[in-house]
């Protein structure tokens, strides 16, 4: 009987070929079950797999599939049929991933009609009740519950709710494989034939064999960091932080870490997590160099939203791997790390099952977003206890994010580096002086036109063009800022290291925000930066001396005559002035600790007291998933994207994209480069010079509105947005 019940037609196909449930059901099933291994997940995947299309047993179903009838629920049947065998405990658990799995995690109990509470008392469609599931191989005893795997473990609401998703994870991206190989076992084919961690492991000692005897200091002091890195890395599963300034090679010995460590403890991949998408693809693109150009896998905002694209056959292996993170090096954001684990949305959250028994990577963990610290953090404390995941917090300036100094600290954190505060003064080549309060722009012009080579990072668009206004009358002065486009951006830092390095050059002066900060590898001997956070103030100082050449380089803090912008920025900046007041040196480790533990503790680290809400759901089991997933947004961005054909090559992409039939991702990647973002109120003042292209594409065709020297001529905004940086 269970031959005539379908789960998945093929058109111009005869029905013999069709996927029957029966095959469908336990073809999920092992998938999920399988997923399911590297946590302590029990049978509860591979029960929920069986069930998860148990409507589909229904006259009504067949009917939609075999005459195109009307749209049945086929979800609710299977999550009505686990709470009632398997109870108010294991089998809510479970009916949340079955009732979810096509339109994401329900709400439990928000007396709403698509709630897993109504859901669960819903009259649905009869299905066949004579099938046989041989139902006696999913029984199990109280020994296989997840409450009593995790018991020793702090289980709460918040422990419970994840566990959740975690199963979700497994049956929905167990779902989509197996519907995808019936499908189109082609497309299937191309998730296949990646190197594994043994294999990664090689290539990266090969590539760090030229590093392997230094001469130079600063080459010996980066090969003392790779071998704690390796020694570090014969320890168990578990939290690690990396102590590593600017300069240290903490990128790659981080990496040397995770390799040899996952192999230690047969871990799957490693999972690079970067703050800011202004270097992701830099990040990205160097790794590739040595570990091939499959092996790495970019996940940002930027990728993820080139859906529903035309793709070469090699960008579609890529899209495909962006749906559940199955590629073994993962570089990825942390908008879309966190936000994707507290997500309800099948899309989002069909990679977290992937996302345990891995090794992962924070790199400038100090970005962590303050209003979501708590759930940050709890997060972190889960991965690593009941998922198998190792979590390497890497930074220049470690924050203070342990019980030590923070009380919803991480606990057990072992820090890597052997002597962090001997390593901080070897690599030390700066020395921090704080200004006058005095200091009138003006006055800051004159100093700054004192200084041959000079760079000056401010944390408005406004003072950044206002301050390069009163110098651009000057030799070789520059301006950066989010207001010009990537490829603008480029070509004058191209210029400005050109300048930098040629001695027949006298002068180069440049005036930028806070973005020459992230990941820009230039080098001053002379740095002024506008008053901050600490972690900005030792970012600013990376740009000094980066070589090494000078004895020390001379940063200068100063505090801009109109004040520090409202919100964040100001917050930091108030608290490093404090802290300037008690040490000599501001970038010393302990310094940095008082600074964070300041900051956190005069700041709402759990802006929607998310963990508070899944706590009150330790009992009932009733978790609010969509809820707190409309909350957890660590960036609300409403900027709206301009394309600007800045130069001949612009030009033509912008003519690809104007007669092309459909956009490709390849195109539209290329056009990121080429892009500015900014506030509807901004767009209103350029409007009559934008053309939009096929309903939904503006681009900039009066370049009047466009400056080769300071980019987008808009009124800038008082604030300046960190969103431009991290998304």
């Amino acid at each position: 009987m269970e031959d005539y019940f379908y789960a998945h037609s093929k058109e111009n196909e005869p029905h013999e070929k069709w996927q029957t449930v029966k095959k469908h059901l336990q073809n999920v099933s092992d998938i999920a079950e399988l997923f399911g291994k590297d946590f302590s997940s029990g049978k509860l995947p591979k029960i929920a797999g069986l069930f998860h299309d148990l409507g589909k047993y229904s006259k009504e179903f067949q009917n939609r599939i075999i005459n195109q009838g009307q749209k049945v629920d086929h979800a609710t049947a299977g999550a009505q049929f686990v709470y009632e065998k398997y109870g108010k405990q294991i089998g809510k658990l479970m009916s949340y991933a079955i009732a979810g799995h096509h339109s994401g995690l329900p709400n439990g109990n928000e007396n709403e009609i698509s709630d897993l509470k109504n859901r669960l008392s819903k009259k649905i469609c009869v299905y066949e009740n004579n099938i046989d599931f041989s139902i006696e191989k999913y029984d199990f005893n109280e020994k296989d519950s997840p409450f009593e795997k995790l018991k020793d473990k702090d289980i709460d609401g918040f422990e419970l709710s994840f566990f959740i998703r975690m199963i979700f994870s497994c049956v929905v991206d167990a779902d989509f494989l197996d519907t995808e190989k019936f499908m189109d076992e082609e497309k299937f084919l191309q998730r296949q034939g990646y190197l594994s961690v043994y294999e990664l492991k090689e290539k990266l000692d090969n590539y760090l064999k030229q590093f392997s005897e230094p001469v130079e200091k600063i080459n010996i002091v980066r090969n003392k960091v790779l071998n704690d890195c390796l020694d570090a890395a014969e320890n168990d599963s578990g939290l690690f932080s990396l102590t590593v300034p600017t300069g240290g090679g903490k990128t790659f010995s981080s990496l040397a870490f995770a390799l040899k460590h996952a192999i230690r403890n047969n871990q799957k991949r490693i999972i690079y997590v970067i703050p800011y998408t202004s270097i992701i693809e830099q990040n990205a693109e160097e790794m590739r160099k040595i570990f091939g150009e499959h092996a790495v896998l970019e996940h940002h905002s930027n990728i993820e939203n080139e859906s529903n694209l035309n793709t070469t056959a090699e960008n579609r292996r890529a899209k495909l791997a962006t749906e559940n993170w199955d590629a073994p090096i993962i570089v990825t954001t942390n908008v879309q790390f966190f936000e994707s684990l507290f997500s309800y949305r099948t899309s989002r959250c069909r990679k977290l099952h992937n996302i345990a028994n891995s090794v992962i990577i924070f790199d400038e963990a100090q970005m962590f977003p303050v209003d979501f610290l708590q759930p940050c953090l709890r997060t972190i404390s889960s991965l690593s206890k009941c998922y198998n995941s190792t979590i390497v917090l890497c930074t220049a300036t470690q924050p203070a994010l342990t019980k030590k100094t923070l009380k919803s600290g991480l606990e057990d954190v072992t820090e890597i580096i052997s002597d962090p505060g001997m390593l901080y003064e070897d690599l030390k080549r700066v020395n921090v002086t704080l200004l006058d309060k005095d200091v009138t722009t003006d006055l800051l012009v004159e100093q700054l036109s004192k200084h041959k080579k000079v760079l000056c990072i401010v944390s408005t668009k406004k003072l950044a063009l206002e301050i390069y206004n009163k110098m651009s009358e000057l030799d070789n002065v520059y301006h950066l800022s989010s207001l010009m486009c990537p490829e603008h951006r480029s070509e004058i830092i191209k210029q400005i290291k050109d300048d930098l390095k040629n001695k027949s050059i006298k002068t180069c002066r440049v005036i930028s925000t806070q973005l020459i900060e992230a990941g820009v590898d230039i080098d001053f001997p002379v740095v002024y930066r506008a008053i901050a956070g600490v972690d900005s103030i030792a970012q600013a100082a990376g740009r000094c001396n980066r070589e090494g050449k000078l004895k020390f380089g001379k940063v200068n803090v100063f505090f801009p005559e109109n004040g520090t912008p409202p919100g964040f920025l100001r917050k930091g900046a108030e608290t490093a002035e404090i802290v300037l007041g008690h040490h000599e040196d501001i970038l010393s480790l302990d310094s940095v600790e008082e600074y964070f533990t300041r900051l956190y503790l005069d700041s709402k680290t759990d802006k929607f007291e998310i963990i508070k809400e899944l706590k009150s759901g330790d009992s009932t089991l009733d978790f609010p998933f969509r809820k707190i997933a409309e909350q957890f947004q660590l960036i609300r961005n409403d900027t709206i994207t301009i394309i600007i054909p800045f130069d001949s090559e612009g030009e033509k992409r912008v003519d690809a994209l104007r007669d092309s039939f459909a956009e490709t991702r390849d195109l539209l990647r290329s056009l990121q480069r080429y892009s500015v973002q900014i506030h509807p109120y901004n767009f209103s003042k350029i409007e009559s010079g934008i053309e939009i292209i096929k309903d939904r594409y503006f681009v900039l065709n009066n370049m009047n509105n466009y400056s080769n020297e300071t980019g987008l001529n808009v009124e800038t905004e008082t604030n300046y947005s960190i969103d431009d940086l991290i998304q």
